[in-house]
């Protein structure tokens, strides 16, 4: 688990992908204190899991599912990410519950300054704007943010400077891929209510369902 408050940027070094699947390899400083074989470290909001390592970075095994929900099909050496360790137990909970688990990804469509912050709009799929609220969370290359506005195809986020210094979001530009999770919440409690969707894409419930005080009666609330 993870909280969305990044602890530094890496730089890849390599990244081997045959087909859909490969190594990586990240350099970095912090997030290798206290790091053994086998931790997590959320990579771009990915959970990858530490295979190897020495002072200067470490690699991980990136296998295909991975590669086609996320943005590292269009990585390369050189490129910036951002680095969170899993949450320790006792740990302060700054961001949201993020799990390291893309939902799928979005395209920058503007990037625009407003005084001390800067506004980033995205556009994705119905499938990420099924769970996207305002003043909800979402996680952007591993970063918690709050959902500032939604539209129909997208959303947008406000940065704060500190969040922009320690993030490599505002190293982007328009046009740019970013990985995004959903809040897990959400769909705790949609599968809950039996109105989640298979991997087919079906609902499981009728597309009539009513969510009024009755339905939430019916179902124990």
């Amino acid at each position: 688990m993870f909280t969305g408050i990044i602890e530094e940027k890496g730089i890849i070094e390599r990244l081997d992908i045959a087909g859909n699947s490969g190594r990586i390899r990240i350099r970095a400083e912090k997030v290798l204190e206290g790091t053994r074989i086998g931790d997590s470290i959320a990579v771009n909001g990915i959970c990858l899991t530490v295979v190897t390592f020495d002072e200067k970075g470490f690699t991980a095994d990136v296998m295909a599912e991975t590669v086609r929900k996320s943005s590292l099909k269009s990585c390369r050496s050189g490129t910036k990410v951002n680095l969170e360790r899993a949450m320790a137990l006792g740990d302060r909970f700054g961001g949201h519950i993020v799990a390291g688990h893309i939902d799928g990804t979005g395209v920058i469509s503007e990037i625009k300054k407003e005084e001390n912050a800067v506004w980033i709009t995205i556009r994705t799929s119905p499938e990420i704007m099924r769970y996207v609220i305002k003043k909800g969370s979402v996680a952007i290359d591993g970063v918690s943010l709050t959902v500032a506005r939604t539209y129909d195809d997208g959303f947008a986020v406000s940065v704060i400077p500190h969040t922009g210094d320690e993030t490599t979001l505002l190293d982007k530009q328009a046009g740019d891929m970013v990985n995004l999770e959903n809040d897990i919440i959400g769909k705790y409690v949609e599968k809950l209510m039996g109105t989640h969707e298979k991997d087919t894409g079906m609902q499981t419930s009728s597309k009539d369902t009513v969510f009024d005080l009755e339905y939430l009666k019916e179902h124990g609330f």
